[in-house]
């Protein structure tokens, strides 16, 4: 199960705009020189690579050399500073790490924050003081020469949403290249059919957990992959057709965003060859889902999981239509509601979300955060609220670390900014506690309109009716009490909101204000 077993002249990466296109032998003569550089540098099945690069054919290209060498790789934002790339590559131990010419600037801190890497590379173009990463492994032959190879893995970090970034460390590294798959690869090819004939659309930044293992997945089932080099919403529904798509996988703030298109923009779109749409990553208003249904067909599917992979659930168009706005059932793991005491909870009843029976994961190097996410019966969980219908089904709340507590009473945002988000003058919506001298924390929203007011008049008239829109259905105490207005708020491209930047800053300000 990986590209050396495909049709060596079907295209396997085809890039959106330029239309480059990537073959499968390509992919296999290149991963399998990039396989024998690595070995012929000391590393062994279990020894560590990062990368750093921007969505294009080398991206995928590397992935699978490291794959293929039995190798754990880490991918690192694009987003981070050199010195916060450093972190990330020195944490996970990486011996040898490669860098797309794109990111020269962030190199130096990067390698002051990570002294014991023992070879860096410089990939696509030149970067001074490195070698070229594809002309070290253009000297090894393009044919496997070594039998009896050992599958990799990744090795990604959380996002960082909530704290500094934990690297998830897989299982150990034993099983056959031939045999081992993607951990979505049998999700896709058992439920779906999905196969040599379909065309995946790749929308999202390479080095987040789905993007990578959906694209890869694809690959070992044999289809071809198309990556948008950045996210557009116009130009995505243009690729629909041009590549006869038919397999993809959003975020809700990309529904969001087609939904705001211009209407003869929509209607002209043409998604007919789309045959399955899912989406994860963050939580999806329900009228905006409903929306995208009444749009495109029940053809939109819905997973729960994270980057940590010890529990997944998975919901059909059908079974969320029935079940509005539950995350589905598992597929992997079993799911635990329980009490602050550890106790499960009746259905129906909020808790914090555990999983039993799935794969574990520890945070690499990190013991105490392990811990803290493992219970004494060795389940373990993502950190988020929830509950569980009498069929099984799960709902989220929201995060356990984003809960507002105001006058002693517990408020979780996320209800708020379905409801603003919902709203057709709203792009996107972050509501989240700042702090209050009365009642502890007070509900303060920021919000991203569709256009931005013209004046402060028209600010407070739009304030006055965005906090109206959400108590006309929600109570009163769940509401903003406050909203303010941004050109964009922060989420990373795959569209987790980075929340914890927003709460820093206005409690940040709020102390100031009170020290003044």
């Amino acid at each position: 199960m990986y590209p050396g077993a495909q049709d060596p002249s079907k295209p396997a990466i085809i890039m959106a705009g330029s239309g480059h296109t990537t073959t499968y032998g390509e992919v296999d003569a290149a991963a399998n020189q990039i396989a024998q550089l690595f070995r012929d540098a000391g590393l062994q099945p279990g020894d560590h690579v990062a990368f750093v690069a921007e969505n294009s054919p080398e991206y995928l290209v590397f992935a699978w050399g490291a794959h293929y060498a039995g190798l754990l790789y880490t991918a690192c934002s694009t987003q981070l500073t050199g010195e916060e790339m450093g972190y990330i590559i020195d944490n996970c131990e990486a011996r040898i790490a490669v860098f797309s010419s794109r990111y020269a600037d962030r190199v130096k801190g990067a390698q002051g924050a990570a002294p014991k890497v023992e070879k860096w590379y410089a990939m696509k173009g030149e970067i001074d003081g490195l070698e070229s990463f594809e002309e070290a492994y253009a000297k090894f032959p393009a044919e496997a020469t070594e039998p009896d190879r050992i599958a990799g893995r990744d090795m990604l970090y959380s996002s960082g949403t909530t704290g500094k970034p934990k690297g998830i460390r897989p299982a150990d590294l034993t099983a056959p290249l031939e045999t081992e798959p993607i951990i979505v690869t049998p999700i896709l090819k058992g439920m779906f059919g999905v196969g040599a004939d379909d065309v995946y659309l790749n929308p999202a930044p390479l080095y987040h957990a789905a993007p990578l293992r959906f694209c890869m997945a694809n690959h070992q089932l044999g289809g071809t992959v198309v990556v948008m080099e950045r996210w557009d919403e116009a130009k995505a529904l243009d690729y629909f057709a041009q590549y006869g798509v038919t397999v993809t996988q959003l975020v809700p703030t990309m529904f969001v965003r087609m939904l705001r298109l211009p209407e003869d923009v929509r209607a002209a779109a043409d998604v007919s060859s789309l045959r399955l749409v899912i989406h994860a990553a963050a939580p999806c208003p329900r009228e905006v889902k409903q929306q995208m249904l009444d749009w495109w067909g029940p053809i939109i599917h819905e997973y729960y999981a994270s980057t940590e992979a010890c529990g997944l659930t998975w919901v059909t168009p059908d079974q969320w239509l029935a079940k509005p706005g539950t995350v589905g059932k598992a597929l992997v793991g079993v799911p635990h509601i329980v009490d602050e005491d550890g106790n499960e909870v009746p259905a129906g009843t909020d808790g914090a979300v555990w999983f039993s029976d799935g794969p574990q994961f520890q945070y690499h190097n990190d013991p105490e955060k392990t811990a803290g996410v493992t219970n004494d019966k060795g389940w373990q969980t993502f950190g988020d609220i929830g509950h569980l219908d009498e069929d099984g089904f799960l709902f989220l709340t929201d995060r356990a670390s984003y809960m507002i507590i105001t006058g002693g009473v517990n408020v979780y945002p996320q209800e708020a900014e379905d409801a603003l988000q919902s709203h057709p003058k709203v792009m996107d919506a972050a509501v989240f506690g700042v702090p209050h001298p009365d009642f502890g924390e007070a509900v303060q929203a920021v919000v991203q309109p569709v256009e931005m007011p013209a004046d402060e008049a028209a600010a407070a008239a739009l304030e006055e009716e965005l906090i109206a829109h959400c108590r006309s259905g929600l109570a009163k105490l769940k509401c903003p009490s406050s909203v303010d207005f941004r050109e964009e708020l922060p989420r990373t491209p795959t569209g987790k909101l980075l929340k914890r930047l927003l709460k820093d800053e206005y409690k940040e300000s709020a102390t100031a204000g009170a020290a003044g």
